[in-house]
């Protein structure tokens, strides 16, 4: 296991094994214009080339920027156009020339404090144009690109100048065009709580804005004359996202009108001004926008490509951040336990009872959710609106029956800390209050819901808060929210965020299907943690399954208690919140040593298998031991889990748990199984329909 003792190890940069950046050079206009760049990674798979041309129909006139990718010799993006329109003056994008360029290499290894990985290697080559309008006014926009050997980035910065100084952003004209009609799973709806359907990139609407990221199978290619070499490698998969999302609006994909197979950018426009997207003044950057590459759905989720592209650590001290398991007391509501004389709700009794849980669990938090501060909400108005909350009640009070010291007391004497919930637009109001207050208390962190956009000034908020936390020793889970951007490298007591389609959707509908499941970590699970709320133990076959509603305790999960049991492998989280109550986990323990020792942050990840919607095997090393976790949608299949990922002269002994021989009738049942590998061998997984599989694996003595 990871030793908690070099957690202050944590961030540090260990190794730069190459630095060269070449200075500014003057692009000499009296001579031959240069309009042309190629940007390669460093293994020389990727290769971007960006040129400056005379429009490509069709779009309107003018000497335009544009961009295309290869990705070891395949087209994966053909010429694709950049562009900024703004209120009150014209766009930034036509008439340009190249003035100057700059190229960087970079390779460094740097040590995360929590993660799918202990080490991170950023390792990349840049290219840095300045363009000018070829107008009286000249205004001038810097373009940034990185290419990786696992995906390309760029920016654009906005510099300090005359006639752009103050500006309000109402279009960012950023295209994606594709070689082809490939397939493309993508969600649509703003804060990722929709399943990744299966499309056609030509089936995408340009009436509908579609999350990120965005998964796209790239096989063969739209040529003319001769057949290239292209079809050296049978398909490559595309993910495309954005990394650093600070003081901008929240970036969506929609079809662009003007050509097949072409997606351009759609930004949350500003609630003040639903026409504007972005007010700033320069010098400004956006976000970086992302385009992951990979021969596998696999290599998208090992990339830590928007981890490097967002500013190291900004907290000096973060021996206190501490990832875990949590109890949460939501998921089963307000109800009757059996084994407790009293129904559990929202109050000392009833929190007590998950702490102990906890406790005898060897969890480290309890999260204490929503009404202990009173109803946050209007009764008169729909769930989660935008005019929903209740100003009038107060996060620095509990309410009656509940005592938020006394809880921590309690559950401090029993190693378990507290985690509360509150509704943003109260965090908003009363943060500056209330946290320096929560730190008193030894509250540990913070659940913060019902945000549902990411126009810049709830992106702004998002940074303050969680900035904010961390002055005052708050970890952070974000619910309701959009997807991660990687700014927890910067701010790691971010634990977690939702923005996913998770478990308690099994109350109300039917879309957490197992499909969904092993679809979710290769689209939403590539920007970051998820929290999915998983170990959910009132296991249902699909046919089985019905939804109980919002507020009634004991709701079923689709899915074998196995495929329940992997998500803690399988899905990056470093805080998991386990959704089940008490009574459901004592009294239908199959499993339940499992959720006892496994970790939440890893030192390696390793992808074995996997295709979106099918099934995900991913092994994930914590110290010594080596964690298997597997999952299947909706058919049973049998899996070859090679171990060529163990040290080499070393034996392990395999603690296995599978869906047991009548998971069909009986999906909470698992089966116990041990043996002995070594390198060189492999596990072999019989899953059922919505099945799992999981081995722990130790060094043996």
């Amino acid at each position: 296991m990871r030793n908690e003792d070099d957690i202050a190890m944590r961030y540090c940069v260990l190794r730069t094994a190459g630095l060269l950046c070449v200075g500014l050079a003057v692009v000499d206009t009296a001579r031959a214009e240069v309009t042309s760049f190629e940007l390669a990674s460093p293994d020389r798979n990727v290769r971007l080339t960006v040129e400056v041309k005379e429009r490509i129909e069709p779009y309107p006139p003018g000497r335009r920027l544009y961009y295309s990718v290869r990705y070891k010799n395949r087209r994966v993006l053909l010429d694709s156009p950049f562009g900024l329109e703004f209120r009150r003056i014209p766009p930034l994008a036509e008439n340009l020339e190249v003035v100057a360029r700059r190229r960087c290499s970079v390779d460094a290894t740097w040590q995360t404090v929590w993660g799918a990985s202990r080490y991170v290697r950023d390792h990349y080559n840049e290219l840095e144009l300045h363009l000018r309008e070829k107008t009286s006014d000249g205004r001038q926009l810097v373009m940034s690109f990185r290419a990786f050997d696992d995906g390309v980035a760029f920016r654009y910065h906005l510099p300090t100048q005359p006639h752009l100084d103050v500006f309000q952003l109402t279009a960012e004209r950023t295209g994606f065009t594709f070689a082809d009609d490939h397939t493309v799973w993508a969600a649509d709806i703003s804060h990722q709580e929709a399943p990744f359907e299966k499309h056609k990139l030509d089936d995408l609407k340009p009436t509908t804005v579609y999350g990120l990221p965005l998964l796209v199978k790239v096989t063969g290619s739209k040529t003319t004359g001769t057949v290239t070499a292209e079809s050296a490698v049978p398909e490559t998969w595309v993910a495309i996202s954005e990394a650093n999302l600070t003081d901008w609006a929240g970036m969506y994909l929609t079809a662009d009108r003007l050509r097949p197979s072409s997606l351009v950018t759609s930004l949350s426009p500003r609630l003040d001004d639903p026409d504007v997207l972005v007010e700033s003044t320069a010098p400004r950057s956006s976000p970086w926008r992302v385009v992951m590459l990979g021969d596998k759905p696999g290599d998208l989720v090992e990339s830590n490509i928007i981890l490097n592209l967002n500013p190291p650590c900004a907290i000096a001290d973060f021996t206190w951040i501490r990832p875990g398991r949590s109890a949460w007391d939501r998921w089963w509501s307000a109800g009757y336990a059996p084994e407790v004389d009293f129904p559990v709700g929202t109050d000392n009794r009833s929190m007590k009872y998950f702490i102990d849980l906890a406790a005898d669990m060897g969890w480290e938090y309890q999260l204490v959710d929503w009404q202990w501060y009173g109803e946050p909400f209007d009764p008169q108005q729909p769930l989660g609106t935008a005019v929903n909350p209740d100003p009038t009640v107060d996060l620095t009070k509990s309410a009656p029956g509940i005592d938020i010291p006394e809880l921590v007391r309690y559950a401090g004497e029993r190693g378990v800390k507290i985690l509360l919930w509150v509704d943003w637009y109260h965090a908003e109001a009363d943060m500056e209050k209330a946290f320096p207050l929560y730190e008193k208390w030894g509250v540990a962190g913070v659940k913060v819901d019902f945000m549902q956009r990411d126009d810049q000034q709830m992106v702004n908020f998002y940074h303050r808060l969680v900035r904010l936390a961390a002055k005052h020793r708050l970890t952070v889970d974000f619910h309701g929210s959009y997807k991660p951007t990687g700014i927890r490298r910067t701010w790691p007591n971010l634990l977690t965020r939702e923005g996913v389609l998770g478990n308690e959707w099994n109350k109300w509908g039917s879309e957490a299907t197992p499909t969904h499941n092993v679809t979710i970590p290769f689209t939403r699970m590539l920007a970051g943690p998820m929290d999915y709320t998983p170990g959910g133990f009132r296991n249902r076959n699909r046919e089985d399954f019905e939804p109980v509603g919002m507020d009634t305790p004991g709701p079923f999960v689709m899915g074998t208690r196995c495929h329940q049991l992997a998500m803690l492998v399988v899905y990056e989280s470093p805080l998991q919140v386990l959704c089940d109550s008490p009574y459901n986990y004592r009294t239908s323990s199959a499993g339940l040593d499992f959720l006892k020792i496994v970790p939440t942050t890893w030192d390696e990840t390793r992808v074995l298998s996997g295709t979106p919607g099918d099934h995900v095997a991913i092994a994930r090393r914590a110290g010594d031991d080596w964690f298997v976790g597997a999952m299947t949608g909706a058919d049973a299949r049998v899996l070859d889990l090679p171990l060529d990922f163990l040290p080499e002269g070393s034996s392990f002994r395999a603690e296995i748990l599978v869906d047991s021989a009548d998971a069909a009738v009986h999906p909470e049942r698992l089966t116990r199984q041990q043996r002995t590998v070594c390198l060189g061998e492999s596990l072999q997984g019989k899953l059922a329909a919505g099945g799992g599989y999981i081995a722990h694996l130790v060094p043996s003595e």
